[in-house]
Formats: structure tokens, C-alpha cells, sequence
């Protein structure tokens, strides 16, 4: 991977007084217009958007199959805010691109799941995520997991139910047969490959899967908590997922007698055939022991003011 850019215009957090509205001279937009949930419109009514607070952008809408090189050439241009409208996989790879210490990231909905644009701006359209985040929108350093060179900033999900990925991706995409299919293997997998685990070093256990939830995403943290939220899940077969899946639904998942939840900075983790996992959406194999650790600064974001998420 190339040098990440910080250039000469980049805001930092020092450059701009507490309670201070940044302002943005070089602004870089990435938008996916092949997403169901963006379309070709989307360009154009960034660019009228940006203009009703006087910001020229340089807009980027690959086709399919270029949407990583455009990301890539929109970060290497060093802009002062870098918007991307896309899925859960381009938000992650922007901040892994742009870093700490590169151009700021307004990362939109324009996905299946979204689940960094809705830690940072709630669940909102990206039409009024925008227009809040120019309104009233402050850098923030955002922390993050980092497992195996990858890195995320919502939550991994690690083991089991991470096996059911595939069998969304083919069901969003109509192949219904291959759906069965794949959720056939997934439950035929299940229960049979648990995971060992340890927290902060601590006494090893077992559990069906591991949840990782960065401070952004937890309900139960404070966003300045330093840690990982780390639910261990380990139910006893699908009476026991009924009720933790009721559970979910009712109230808190955490008071399910099947999960212990408890907060690290290091999370060790093994099984003996790779481990199969879900880093802010996306699907990922991991090796057989890896450790998880937490990042207090993977990027630098233009949040909203605490108050108004």
C-alpha cells in the first residue's frame, strides 16, 4: 500500500479550536453508483448539496470493477474530507487507506447493512447525513479493532455465525437454490468448531462465537472507553438460539444466560480450522490463533456533536 497522504491543506485535530466548524478547501467524493441504494443520481445531488454551503468537490462514480481505484486516487489526492457513499467493505477500506493521520472520512449509507454510517450518523438517508454532518459535523478520531492486518470500526463477528454471510449474499442476489444450499453447509458446520479464547490474558474458554464491538457501536460503552466490548456467545443447540434470538428481539441480548460480556483491549482467539468472520459486514477467513487488539485512533471522522447521534 502506498504512503498515506496527509497533504499540505489536510485539517488535523489540533488545527481546528474545540467547538470550531471545520472548513474543507479540497473536498474528494466517492459514490457507488452501482449500489441499489445510491443510484446515478447521487453525483449530481451530492454536488448541488455541497454547493448550497459553497464546497466544490471533485466527484468520483466508478463503474463496476474500478471503485477501488477511484478510492484510491481520491485518497491520494490528500483532500481536506473524503465523502464515500457506498457499503460496509469501501467505508472500511477508505479508513484503512486514509489512516490516522490522513483526509477526513464522511462515510454515507449507501449499502445493505451500513453499519459505520449509522454509528456515526444514526440511521438516517445519506441525503440528510450530509447535510447534518456539514451543518453541524466535528472531526472525532475513531478507534478501532485491528485482527490480522485487518481492521474495523463497528464489530467483528468471529466463528459460526459468520457462516451465514454467504448465505445473505445469495439471497440478496435472487439465487435462492445456492442460499439453501450454502445455509445447509453453514448448519452442518455449526457446533462443531467452537472457539477458544482468552481476554487480557486472562483464563481460556469456549464459545460458539465472539462478538467485538468498538466503542462507537457498543450501547454499553463510553465512547472514550480505550476498550472492545467482547460478547462471548455459546448457546446449547437451537432451543437455546431460539431464546437468545427472542431475547434479542424483546430486550438486551446481553441478559441471555448464553452470553458473558465483558470489555478488553487484547482478545486472543483460536480454533483448529480457521476462523470464519464478519469484519463490518464484510466476510473474512482468518488464520487458526489470531489476537484482536484495540486501536484508539484507526481514522479520523466528521461526526455529529455527541448530543445530536
Amino acid at each position: 500500500m502506498s504512503p498515506r497522504p496527509t497533504g499540505r491543506n489536510s485539517l488535523t485535530q489540533t488545527d481546528i479550536a474545540p467547538g470550531a466548524r471545520p472548513t474543507f478547501g479540497k473536498v474528494e467524493v466517492v459514490a457507488n453508483v452501482a449500489s441499489g441504494s445510491v443510484g446515478v443520481d447521487a453525483p449530481a445531488q451530492i454536488e448541488k448539496l455541497l454547493a448550497e454551503f459553497g464546497v466544490t468537490a471533485t466527484v468520483h462514480a466508478p463503474q463496476p470493477g474500478e471503485l477501488m481505484a477511484s478510492l484510491k486516487a481520491a485518497v491520494n489526492a490528500a483532500p481536506d474530507l473524503l465523502i464515500v457513499l457506498a457499503g460496509d467493505g469501501t467505508a472500511r477500506a477508505a479508513a484503512e487507506l486514509c489512516g490516522p493521520d490522513g483526509p477526513m472520512i464522511a462515510p454515507l449509507p449507501g449499502g445493505t447493512m451500513n453499519m459505520l454510517p449509522h454509528a456515526v450518523y444514526g440511521v438516517r438517508p445519506w441525503p440528510e447525513a450530509l447535510r447534518l454532518a456539514l451543518e453541524t459535523g466535528e472531526p472525532r478520531d475513531l478507534g478501532g479493532g485491528c485482527i490480522d492486518g485487518n481492521r474495523f470500526l463497528v464489530a467483528a463477528i468471529l466463528g459460526s455465525p459468520a457462516l451465514l454471510a454467504p448465505v445473505r449474499e445469495a439471497a440478496r442476489s435472487g439465487k435462492i437454490v445456492l442460499a439453501f444450499q450454502r445455509a445447509q453447509r453453514a448448519f452442518t458446520r455449526a457446533f462443531t468448531g467452537r472457539l477458544r479464547y482468552s481476554l487480557d490474558g486472562g483464563q481460556r474458554d469456549k464459545a460458539e462465537a465472539l462478538v467485538l464491538m468498538c466503542p462507537m457501536a457498543s450501547k454499553v460503552m463510553a465512547g472514550d472507553e480505550g476498550k472492545l466490548e467482547a460478547a462471548a456467545l455459546d448457546p446449547k443447540g437451537a432451543t437455546e438460539i431460539l431464546r437468545l434470538g427472542l431475547n434479542a428481539i424483546t430486550r438486551d441480548w446481553r441478559e441471555d444466560p448464553s452470553v458473558d460480556d465483558q470489555f478488553c483491549k487484547v482478545a486472543r482467539v483460536w480454533a483448529a480450522q480457521g476462523i470464519p468472520a464478519i469484519l463490518d459486514g464484510e466476510t473474512v477467513k482468518l488464520p487458526s490463533l489470531i489476537d484482536v487488539r484495540y486501536d484508539p485512533k484507526v481514522c479520523r471522522v466528521l461526526a455529529l456533536p455527541r448530543e445530536a447521534e
